[in-house]
């Protein structure tokens, strides 16, 4: 048999006979095949066992009598320009997603294919994006609570249990359980932290399109070197948050309230586009 066509066979889930067959095979090309088979092969029993252990702390909420748990986390919070925006997800008891992470310790290209995968499978969808007027009147960290409340109430499928990445909640019929490094700890908060960046991410390129100055595509609207000129140079949007230095320090008008936004990715056909 050629190589390729061994090839083709250990891509497509060989049987056992067919793997000892090989194990005698003297050509060295065929033993570099099959070292790299069982390699590949045991590389994906590892990311299985990570991702169980990644479920962790949604079977011990469902052995406990949890019908749904959701996952909460937020994109956003440090920078000085652009909104909060904050997902809510509940994944199926049985989920599997390969690579699931922090969506901090992942590539924006694997971001975009994790958030489609995760649009896919999962239960229950909702996101809040919080507005740059009530970061600032609330300030970031109850503009933060209050919006992590509300995306939980919003969601269609009502859960039991909330796991959020480190930070103190209380809603009331939903058990909140905060823990510190969430985003890495638990897949369902791991999934929320991926829907949070993308759409965060997505919104600030927009907002790079309307502002090319700023540098908003790279920067995300954190103080970058870039940026901070440029707001030196050119001054402050209505994006930029008043209750941040440097621009608090401008001493400028408030930006006009708006309400948050609440939608379900998985049910409302609406794509945030932010205004000038």
């Amino acid at each position: 048999m050629k190589i390729q066509e061994i090839k083709t066979i250990l891509d497509n889930k060989p049987q056992e006979a067919f793997l000892q067959q090989l194990a005698m095979d003297s050509r060295s090309g065929v033993q570099k095949l099959l070292q790299g088979y069982y390699k590949k092969l045991a590389a994906a029993e590892a990311e299985q066992q990570r991702f169980y252990e990644m479920l962790r702390y949604e079977r011990t909420e469902y052995d406990g009598g949890a019908e749904f748990v959701a996952g909460v986390d937020e994109a956003g919070r440090g920078p000085l320009a652009g909104p909060l925006v904050i997902a809510a997800v509940i994944l199926p008891r049985d989920i599997f997603i390969s690579g699931l992470n922090d969506s901090k310790q992942l590539s924006a290209k694997k971001r975009e294919l994790l958030y489609q995968e995760i649009i896919a499978k999962a239960v229950a969808v909702s996101v809040n994006i919080v507005s740059v007027s009530n970061i600032d009147s609330l300030n970031i960290y109850h503009a933060t609570q209050e919006g992590m409340s509300q995306v939980l109430r919003h969601l269609n499928i009502k859960p039991q249990t909330a796991l959020i990445d480190a930070m103190p909640l209380e809603v009331e019929t939903i058990k909140c359980l905060s823990i510190v490094h969430g985003d890495a700890l638990s897949a369902s908060i791991a999934a929320a932290s991926v829907i949070a960046k993308v759409t965060r991410d997505r919104i600030m390129e927009r907002l790079a399109a309307v502002y090319p100055q700023y540098g908003f595509a790279g920067n995300k609207g954190y103080g970058s070197k870039e940026h901070m000129q440029a707001v030196a140079e050119y001054g402050a949007t209505i994006w930029h948050r008043r209750s941040f230095e440097p621009v608090r320090s401008m001493h400028l008008a408030a930006v006009e309230p708006q309400d948050n936004i609440l939608y379900s990715p998985l049910t409302d056909k609406f794509e945030y586009e932010p205004e000038g």
